[in-house]
């Protein structure tokens, strides 16, 4: 997680990417709202990032040409805690041909509503901008890679 200092006492606080998104993040000391301007230039490349609703579009739909695997899941769902190791590993062999993103359905309905998630876990990849591949239900790391690598 991305650390931000404060600019009111200068303690170090880490920030969740999406608090950080949504204007959220504030000094765990003083209260003092935190700039986050940065956080982006501080995301793990090497970890899936986790989008919600209110940050969907500017990290999905805005990736421009790099592919962007949107992994939806829930922490209930057996299955989604199998394929969870697969995007780590996935996230970390990614090497800026695409980008690896998770989706916490419960948390973010609306997403998870207008690409009509019925069943977890299910994957969406984007590119441009435009849903262009989904694959339902858990699958094993080389048909992912294998769907990845078509749309790179």
């Amino acid at each position: 997680m991305p650390v931000v200092s404060c600019s009111k006492c200068g303690t170090k606080n880490r920030v969740e990417p999406a608090r950080a998104a949504e204007g959220q993040a504030k000094c765990g000391k003083c209260g003092t709202p935190l700039d986050t301007s940065k956080v982006a230039d501080q995301i793990d490349d090497k970890k899936p990032l986790v989008v919600t609703d209110a940050t969907f579009e500017r990290d999905v739909l805005r990736a421009g040409n790099v592919p962007v695997l949107v992994d939806c899941w829930a922490p209930w769902c057996g299955p989604c805690r199998m394929v969870g190791p697969i995007m780590d590993q996935l996230a970390a062999e990614s090497n800026g041909r695409y980008r690896i993103a998770k989706l916490n359905v419960d948390e973010n309905p609306r997403i998870a509503s207008q690409f009509q998630i019925q069943s977890i876990p299910t994957m969406l990849i984007f590119k441009d901008g435009k849903l262009i591949d989904r694959l339902v239900g858990a699958q094993p790391k080389p048909a992912i890679a294998q769907r990845l690598a078509r749309a790179a």
